[in-house]
């Protein structure tokens, strides 16, 4: 079920309210904002919140015996990836996805995904510009109204519902393995030059070299020596 509110302060937030008070939110169930006034992204940054534009959050139960949790970022990438490729001109739009699970027109940014636990759950959070882009200080964003008329944001979202229940049912059955060929097939050509922007603050320069059976990127420093990113800001380098 997808439920649309004309407005809240973040999806989110909201359900990560209606699970700490204990409410029944099913798994599969999509809450999906015409206007959000708190968005947020990674790194705690504001989302951008277009008339238009998609905004909604849904749940995953974490179970006994399923993939690392953090790998829900992968999945939300590929699903997301998935349901954008449906809407664009694969002549006009050349998509592709950045690690974790930025979508990327070129190198402009398409989307961001939020990821917050609360206890046996994970609160995934999606934008898409469908209609209007942020002008963002350190990277070039872009909406899908560059190639044509903005897709209609309710058949959208049942797009990626769906998209998102099979990759979802996908890595319980069948683990990770599927799911990382599926990311790097959309995924950063390897030899791509990025820049990461560490949790402690640090900087490293590479080339993307692919992902670990975990998940993790491969980072190729320019000494040749390999390094394993497990969380960070991935920029593309400009050379």
């Amino acid at each position: 079920m997808i439920r649309t509110v004309p407005e809240t302060g973040s999806t989110n937030a909201d359900l990560l309210s209606a699970l700490r008070a204990g409410e029944a939110v099913r798994e599969g169930d999509w809450l999906v904002a015409d206007r959000q006034v708190s968005g947020r992204g990674r790194q705690g940054r504001g989302w951008h919140d277009g008339h238009g534009n998609f905004m909604g959050s849904t749940i995953v139960r974490l179970l006994p015996g399923q993939p690392p949790a953090h790998t829900l970022s992968l999945l939300a990438g590929v699903a997301l990836f998935e349901a954008v490729q449906g809407v664009v001109n694969a002549a006009d739009c050349t998509l592709r996805l950045k690690w974790p699970n930025d979508v990327l027109v070129g190198n402009a940014k398409l989307s961001g995904i939020l990821l917050e636990a609360q206890g046996d759950a994970v609160v995934i959070g999606i934008g898409v510009n469908l209609v209007a882009a942020p002008d963002l200080p350190d990277r070039e964003t872009i909406a899908l109204t560059a190639f044509g008329p903005a897709p209609d944001r309710d058949a959208f979202a049942s797009s990626l519902a769906a998209h998102f229940a099979t990759e979802l049912e996908r890595w319980r059955t069948y683990g990770l393995e599927p799911l990382l060929r599926s990311w790097i097939a959309a995924g950063t050509p390897r030899g791509t030059h990025v820049s990461v922007h560490e949790p402690d603050g640090g900087r490293v320069h590479g080339l993307f070299d692919g992902l670990e059976p975990d998940g993790s990127m491969r980072l190729r420093l320019e000494d040749g020596a390999l390094r394993v990113i497990h969380a960070g800001d991935v920029i593309l380098a400009e050379r």
